[in-house]
């Protein structure tokens, strides 16, 4: 409830009062409170209501203490409804999609794409900072002051909510796509944790998708990224086990996969493709509907998926791209050329961190026969990863070496 309710109460906020730091500390302040009076005195019929009201309570607050430094809670008071965007009802449930217009409002022109990734997965989809700086690869303190320096630029340029109509979203559609991704790749495998998935999380992405896809329905790099959500989606049942470990693609139950969300998926790449600029989210669904396809492992199409890879490479270049074409080339000429693409990454400060590189390193040495170094590089991806399904995964790797 907290997950989905925090973006209508922050916006309610920040249409009436516009400092994004002061308001999210305020709807902070209505989550303490909910978790001391729900419990006692049960949930209220208008959950979202009652949070709003109490937000509003120690916004005022937090104004009135401000008041001997300056006359802010007396301009706020006297502005008149033309001043001010129309805050929603506190009393009754708000129609509009508030998250949405949260999202927008995060992916601000002034901001770097980086800081509007990071400030929407903060206010939007309520990652920690440790969370997000796992996702961009940075340390903690680093994220911590992307985040406060986005805050202060939204708040300071008088934020506006542009609706996803409109026709002049210009650079904030790509960052929200990528916010988006970013989301539901959190949602989909956490980056950190005792477990392995948060669905809530990637749903939650899927219909903030799906309700941009509807403003725009002839965007065909956003329904090349609704058919990828969709595609990796399915899969999701058969992606752990009954105590919760990892299962990798090769040895999952497909008969467990969503045939509806496939079939839908399939049917959005074959309708985008064709039409247009090809783009990396068109192609990823491309390469998400390969796999899909596919009846058993044996029947994957590891050429085609490599030449989509290498066309992926091509117009989106960045060493992520280049792991999961490691995967491909191993899979389709062999793990020592695999392994030739990705020994070139581990002269990448960045990718030399990260465990996905050692996992596959790991998994293409076994491949190769080379058993002590796949050993190796299996500990080193488990020490490595801070989720601990994927610890537990990678370590019995190393155990059966």
């Amino acid at each position: 409830m907290w997950r989905r309710e925090t973006p209508h109460v922050l916006t309610a906020l920040l249409q009436k009062y516009g400092d994004m730091d002061g308001c999210e500390d305020a709807v902070q302040e209505a989550l303490v409170a909910a978790s001391e009076q729900w419990p006692v005195e049960g949930i209220p019929d208008q959950p979202r209501g009652w949070l709003i009201r109490v937000a509003d309570r120690r916004m005022v607050d937090q104004l009135r203490r401000a008041s001997a430094r300056s006359n802010r809670e007396e301009a706020v008071s006297r502005a008149s409804p033309s001043d001010k965007l129309v805050t929603p009802a506190i009393d009754e449930e708000a129609p509009a999609d508030d998250t949405l217009l949260l999202l927008l409002l995060c992916a601000h022109p002034d901001l770097s794409v980086s800081s509007q990734v990071a400030l929407t997965l903060r206010a939007v989809a309520g990652l920690t900072t440790a969370q997000i700086a796992a996702a961009f690869l940075v340390p903690e303190s680093t994220m911590s002051q992307r985040i406060s320096r986005a805050k202060t630029t939204i708040s300071g340029a008088e934020p506006r909510f542009p609706s996803p109509e409109e026709s002049r979203l210009g650079d904030r559609l790509a960052a929200v796509h990528h916010v988006l991704y970013v989301v539901f790749t959190e949602g989909h495998t956490a980056s950190s944790g005792d477990t392995l998935l948060d669905g809530s999380l990637a749903e939650e992405a899927i219909r903030l998708t799906r309700r941009l896809h509807q403003a725009r329905p002839r965007d065909d790099e956003l329904t090349g990224l609704l058919a990828l959500m969709l595609l990796t989606h399915a899969r999701r049942h058969a992606r752990t086990n009954s105590s919760g470990d990892l299962v990798p693609l090769q040895h999952q139950d497909r008969l467990l996969w969503d045939d509806e969300a496939i079939g839908e998926g399939v049917a959005m790449v074959e309708s985008a493709l064709p039409v247009g600029q090809v783009g990396p989210y068109q192609l990823q669904a491309a390469i998400a509907a390969c796999h899909s396809e596919a009846k058993t492992w044996a029947d994957t199409d590891w050429e085609q998926i490599t030449i989509l890879y290498r066309m992926l490479e091509r117009i989106a270049p960045g060493p992520a791209v280049s792991l999961n074409l490691a995967v491909a080339v191993g899979m389709s000429a062999g793990p020592v050329s695999g392994l030739e693409v990705v020994e070139l990454l581990l002269d990448n400060t960045q990718m030399v961190r990260h465990h996905r590189t050692h996992a596959v390193r790991a998994h293409l040495l076994e491949m190769a026969g080379r058993t002590g170094e796949a050993r190796a590089a299996y500990l080193e991806a488990a020490r490595l990863t801070r989720s601990v399904p994927e610890q537990r995964y990678l370590n019995s790797r190393a155990a059966g070496l």
